[in-house]
C-alpha cells in the first residue's frame, strides 16, 4: 500500500477522498489525470476509473472527471503555490516529488529562442509511482559479471516496464558487493531524481554503502564532474540518448570506468537507429544488453546478450 502522506503532496485538500482511497491500492504504478476525462490508475497491470469519494470503479464511466481548474489547483499545490520557483522544472515537462515518483505534465509549451521556457493551461498529468524492489536484479546478476569484473551494461525498455527499478538495484549490489564480486565505489548521475528519489538531495532509495549520487545534473556533465571527484568504479545513468551521453561514455571507458545505463527502446535493432548511439553499438562499447518488456507484467526480462548480440541468458 501507498504512504498516504505522499498523496497528500499530492492533491489539495478537496481531492483527499481520491488521495485516501488510492492509498489503499495495492501495486499501483501510474495515476493518469486528463481534462474532461475520468481519472484513470494503472494497478497490477489493470486499469481502474477511481470517483471523487475515493471508490475504484472498472467501469470508467463512473470516475470522476476532472477539469482545466482542478488540474491548475493540482499544479499550484505541488509547487507550493510558486509556479515561478517550479519553471525549470515545468518546462522539462516534469516534476519529481520525495520518493522519486514522477509527475509528467502536458498542455501548450510557450517557446522562446526555439526552446521550451514553461507549459501553460496544463491539459494532462500523469503521476508514475517509483518502486524500489530489492532483489529485483537477482535473476540476472551472475551474466553480468566475468571473472569478478562487472561488465559494461545497457537496459533496453520500452517505457513503464521496470528498467529504473533494475538499474537502481542493479546499483545498489555492486555498491554492496555479492557473491560475485566485493563491494566498489558507485557514482549515479540522477538526471530527473528517479533513480535516488531525492528529496533536498538527499537519495531516499537504497543505493549501497558506496554509492555517490549527484542529483538533478545533466548526464553529459555529470559523468565528468563525477569522474573528476569520486573515482568510480562504475558509473550509473539512466536514460541515455544522443552525441552528448554518448561522447561522454567513450570518456568513461578510455579512463577504465565501467558503465551500466538504460535507454527506451524494443531491441537491439531499435537502439541501433538512435543517433549517436548506434557507434556505440559499432565499438562493443556495452557487454551486456538486458532486453526488458511488459510481456509478464512490469519489470518482465526478456533476454540478456552480449556485446555481439548472442543470448547469454533467456527467460
Amino acid at each position: 500500500m501507498m504512504d498516504n502522506s505522499m498523496l497528500k503532496e499530492i492533491f489539495p485538500d478537496c481531492f483527499q477522498g481520491i488521495a485516501v482511497g488510492l492509498a489503499q491500492v495495492k501495486e499501483l504504478q501510474e495515476i493518469h489525470l486528463r481534462a474532461g476525462r475520468p481519472v484513470l490508475l494503472l494497478a497490477g497491470n489493470r486499469e481502474y476509473g477511481i470517483t471523487l469519494q475515493g471508490e475504484m470503479t472498472r467501469d470508467i464511466d463512473m470516475a470522476y472527471r476532472v477539469d482545466e481548474k482542478d488540474l491548475e489547483s493540482i499544479l499550484m499545490h505541488l509547487c507550493h503555490y510558486s509556479l515561478y520557483a517550479y519553471e525549470e522544472e515545468i518546462a522539462k515537462g516534469f516534476l519529481t516529488i520525495q520518493g522519486g515518483h514522477r509527475i509528467g505534465i502536458s498542455g501548450q509549451a510557450v517557446v522562446e529562442n526555439g526552446h521550451i521556457r514553461s507549459i501553460k493551461n496544463i491539459t494532462s498529468m500523469n503521476l508514475r509511482i517509483a518502486h524500489e524492489v530489492k532483489g529485483a536484479a537477482d535473476r540476472i546478476l551472475p551474466y553480468l559479471y566475468e571473472d569478478g569484473e562487472f561488465q559494461n551494461c545497457l537496459l533496453i525498455s520500452p517505457p513503464g516496464c521496470g528498467k529504473t527499478t533494475l538499474l537502481r538495484d542493479i546499483i545498489r549490489q555492486v555498491s554492496d558487493g555479492s557473491r560475485f564480486a566485493k563491494g566498489r565505489n558507485v557514482s549515479v548521475i540522477d538526471e530527473r531524481s528517479e533513480i535516488g528519489g531525492s528529496y533536498l538531495g538527499m537519495p531516499q532509495n537504497d543505493l549501497g554503502a558506496r554509492t555517490d549520487l549527484l542529483d538533478a545534473c545533466p548526464k553529459s556533465q555529470g559523468m565528468m564532474l563525477l569522474l573528476r571527484s569520486m573515482n568510480p568504479y562504475l558509473v550509473a545513468v539512466d536514460e541515455i540518448g544522443g552525441e552528448e551521453d554518448a561522447g561522454a561514455i567513450r570518456q568513461l571507458l578510455k579512463c577504465g570506468c565501467h558503465i551500466l545505463a538504460s535507454i527506451h527502446g524494443e531491441g537491439l535493432e531499435d537502439i541501433g537507429k538512435k543517433k549517436g548511439l548506434e557507434g556505440l553499438l559499432e565499438e562493443h562499447a556495452f557487454k551486456r544488453y538486458v532486453i526488458m518488456s511488459r510481456s509478464h507484467g512490469a519489470g518482465t526480462i526478456e533476454m540478456v546478450l552480449d556485446a555481439y548480440g548472442s543470448q547469454v541468458m533467456s527467460v
